[in-house]
Parts: structure tokens; C-alpha cells; sequence
């Protein structure tokens, strides 16, 4: 820390890339060690091609970690590392529920080129995307295409099998391949929440009337929220997806937080937003099953099996778990997804589970760390918004297995299995290490203009005088 006179103190970041080699070093060796162990206590003997797979996702890391040296020096040092260990971490155990089936299904191969996939991507973005203040500006095209990408799987042409298996009409096909468009959508409508509330954060913090000592938001105001809560009972009726509507509805509401620091938002948009979910649950079924299966799930064993089974699977884990490749958490249906938080509880036990949610709050923390040293109000905003994503669907699926909350079916971020969720994961965390990066790097010292005019005038007139003389 320095300061200059008649000035405030200046924080000087370092740039800690070996602290943040140290830490990848240490995330890749969490993969590869949980790969190691299921083998060696399964089959006693480590795989053929262990240092194959090793070297692979040893590379990976180190790539990553290269190109944030390289292009973002002084980025977070600790946010790459936590993503790496929770993605070394799903691609271990979705490894290790492959080895329940017979024939293994080669999920965990699926997962890992589409992780390498993603960390291209994130490369890509880093090397192009100079500066995400050039994202800031185009809220109401950044909006429709958001709420388009929201609704696409409406569209009947576009269904794709996964959504009858699922139960939630989430999913498009395209080419043979399906693909959840919702993950792009909540980066672009986190984006066009952003632009949006920098242009208006002023009008939406002073205007409107003061009623009974509660400032009141003017009609107009009121339109983003109303468009939004719109859209998060359309997701909720006709997608059957409740975790999709509640992400989206509770993003916006708190990005509103954030911009305003008024809480009369917050109390609306949270009303709003109960008052949908209580009619809804009147008149929708599956919104009723969801909260008997949460209240009491062996009133349908049939349909509950899933979380039934899954909660056997981590009381059988006990606090240190089964061990590696020790459980039986293939016993849980698509534990290698939507379960796979169960699965990390089953084989590692609640300690293991803990460290997990410790790991995603450390990461939530750096981005909210990086919001909060941002200079530019976009920037606030835009790292806030993406580090609320992460904490509100780590808060909603693990509170969901674990009973805390009613189900909502969205993915464990970097553990799931999915491809759709896994690359938009990754170029989510491409764009909170730029933000983190400019917040971070020595700002260069800028002269007024007027101090600048004064030495210009003062040098003229030393000259001037020389002249004459």
C-alpha cells in the first residue's frame, strides 16, 4: 500500500502467478489422486493407462494456468484453482460411477473433452476479450436474446429425448445433439441485468414516492421486474423447471440489490415471486410433487426414488465416508449429475462434503472480492451477478439432496456431468478473472487537464521571457 499526497492510500496487487501454480499443482492432484484410489481399492492395481490420464488432465490444468499468466497477470490467484480441484473432483467420481455399470457407460471421457473444450473457450476469451466493457451497452439486445435462448425448448421442433427422461422441458437437439440453452442465457441476461442497471441504477435508487415512510418505484420501474417475473412462471408452468425459474427471478432481484443497496426491492421481487410459486403449486402438479417429495418423500416411494436412495447412500457414508470406490452410489438414479453431490457424500462422507461446499465458497467469496475492488460499476455488477449464479445453485442442489430444500434439478457447477453447463461454467469464470485482473493491475496516474493547461502556460511564458531577454 502507498499513498501520494493529498490523496488516498493505493492498494498495489501483487501478482501471485506461482501462488496460483502452487494451488493448480495441488487441484490437479485431487483429480488424479480420487482417479487413483477408486482403482486401487476396487481392482487393487492401478489402471493401464494411468499416466495417460494423468498427464491429460495435468496438462489441461497447467494450461489454464498458463494462459491466465500470460494474458490476465494479475488476475485472482485463487479462483482457477478452486474451479480446477471441483472439476478434477466430477470428473473422478463420474469416473467412478461409470465403474457401477456393466458395460461403463464412458461418461467421464464425454466429460473430460468437454472440459477440454471448455478451458479452450476459456483461453479464447481471454486472448480476444480485451476488455468486458465493451459488452456493456447492448442490455435490450443482450435481453431478447437471453429470454429467446430461455424459451427455445418451447419450441416443439427443437425437443430433444432428454426432456421426457427428465421431466423438465429444458433441453433442445440439434444435429443429434442435445444442449441446455439455458446455461448461455443466464451469461447473457447476467450481462444485459448488468448494462442495464448501470445506465438506470440512479432512477431506480432516488425516483419514485414515499408511502407510509416506504419509497414506492414508479410504474415504469417496475417493467424489467414484471417481464421477468413473467418469464420465471412461464419457465415454471410449461419447462417444469423450478430451479431454472427461481435462478433467473432471484438473479435479476438481487442484481437490483446490489445497484440500488435498497432492500424495497427485495421484499418486491421475493413477494412477487412467492405469490407465483404458492398459486402455481395450487393449480401444477409437479410443483405440488416436488414440495410432498421434500415434506415426505416415502409417501410415493415410486416416485422418489431418487432422493430415497440417495439419502441412504450418505447416511451409509456416515461423517468420513466409504471410501473412495467403496459405496454403491450408482444405486441412485443419474447420480452422476443431478446426485453427484450425494455421491461426493456417500464415498468421502460429510467431511468430504464440506470440503466441496467450502471449496465453492472460497471461489464465490473471490468473486464477490472482485466486484467489490472493481472501480467500474458495470464491473461491480457483472461479478456479482455471475458469483450469485454459482452460490445460488451450489445453495439449491446440494440443499435439495440433502432435503434442506425442495429439489430443483440444476447442476452441481464443474462436478455435474454436462457439457452445456460445464462450457458456460468455464467462460463464466473466463470473465470474473478479466474483471478481477483490471480491478487488481496498477492503475496508471492520469494529469487534469487543468494541472496540464497551467504547465503548458508556464512553459510558454518561461520561454517567452528567454525570448525578450
Amino acid at each position: 500500500m502507498m499513498s501520494t499526497p493529498n490523496s488516498q492510500p493505493v492498494v498495489i496487487y501483487r501478482k501471485r502467478r506461482n501462488a496460483e501454480l502452487a494451488l493448480c499443482l495441488l487441484a490437479a492432484a485431487f483429480g488424479i489422486g480420487g482417479y487413483l484410489i477408486t482403482h486401487l481399492n476396487r481392482d487393487a492395481a492401478l489402471p493401464s493407462n494411468w499416466i495417460a490420464v494423468s498427464a491429460i488432465w495435468l496438462a489441461i490444468c497447467i494450461a489454464a494456468h498458463l494462459v491466465v499468466r500470460l494474458k490476465l497477470p494479475y488476475a485472482d490467484p485463487v479462483i482457477l484453482p478452486c474451479v480446477l480441484a471441483l472439476n478434477g473432483l466430477g470428473l473422478a467420481m463420474i469416473h467412478r460411477l461409470d465403474m457401477s455399470f456393466d458395460p461403463s457407460p464412458n461418461a467421464a471421457t464425454m466429460q473430460l473433452i468437454w472440459t477440454a473444450i471448455g478451458v479452450a473457450l476459456f483461453a479464447v476469451t481471454l486472448f480476444y476479450l480485451r476488455d468486458y466493457r465493451v459488452l456493456q451497452g447492448f442490455s435490450y439486445i443482450l435481453f431478447i436474446v437471453g429470454m429467446i435462448l430461455l424459451l427455445l425448448p418451447l419450441l416443439p421442433f427443437l425437443s430433444s429425448p432428454n426432456n421426457a427422461a427428465n421431466g423438465s422441458q429444458i433441453w433442445i437437439q440439434i444435429a443429434g445433439y442435445s444442449f441446455q440453452p439455458a446455461e448461455i442465457a443466464k451469461i447473457v441476461l447476467t450481462l444485459a441485468f448488468a448494462s442495464y442497471l448501470t445506465e438506470n441504477r440512479d432512477l431506480l435508487q432516488l425516483a419514485g414516492r414515499r408511502v407510509f415512510g416506504f419509497q414506492m418505484p414508479r410504474m415504469r420501474d417496475l417493467i424489467p421486474v414484471g417481464v421477468m417475473w413473467a418469464a420465471a412462471v412461464v419457465v415454471l408452468i410449461f419447462q417444469n423447471d423450478l430451479g431454472t425459474s427461481l435462478l433467473f427471478f432471484g438473479l435479476f432481484v438481487m442484481m437490483l440489490f446490489v445497484a440500488t443497496s435498497q432492500v424495497r426491492w427485495v421484499i418486491i421481487g421475493v413477494s412477487a415471486f412467492a405469490v407465483a410459486a404458492y398459486v402455481i403449486g395450487q393449480l401444477a402438479p409437479h410443483v405440488a410433487t416436488r414440495v410432498s417429495s421434500w415434506l415426505d418423500p416415502f409417501s410415493n416411494y415410486e416416485a422418489n426414488y431418487q432422493i430415497i436412495t440417495a439419502q441412504f447412500g450418505m447416511a451409509w457414508g456416515g461423517l468420513f465416508g466409504r471410501g473412495w470406490g467403496q459405496g454403491r452410489p450408482g444405486l441412485t438414479p443419474v447420480a452422476s449429475s443431478d446426485f453427484i453431490s450425494a455421491a461426493i457424500g456417500e464415498e468421502l462422507g460429510l467431511v468430504g462434503l464440506v470440503a466441496v461446499i467450502l471449496i465453492y465458497l472460497l471461489m464465490v467469496a473471490r468473486g464477490l472480492r472482485a466486484a467489490l475492488t472493481s472501480t467500474v460499476i458495470f464491473g461491480k455488477l457483472l461479478a456479482s451477478g455471475f458469483s450469485f449464479i454459482f452460490a445460488l445453485q451450489i445453495f439449491a442442489i446440494i440443499g435439495g439432496v440433502t432435503r434442506l430444500l425442495p429439489l430443483t434439478g440444476l447442476t452441481t457447477p464443474f462436478m455435474s456431468q454436462g457439457g452445456s453447463s460445464l462450457v458456460a461454467n468455464w467462460l463464466i469464470v473466463a470473465i470474473l478473472l478479466l474483471i478481477s485482473h483490471q480491478a487488481r493491475r496498477p492503475q496508471v496516474a492520469t494529469v487534469p487537464a487543468t494541472v496540464a493547461n497551467l504547465a503548458d502556460d508556464e512553459t510558454s511564458l518561461i520561454n517567452l521571457n528567454e525570448g525578450t531577454a
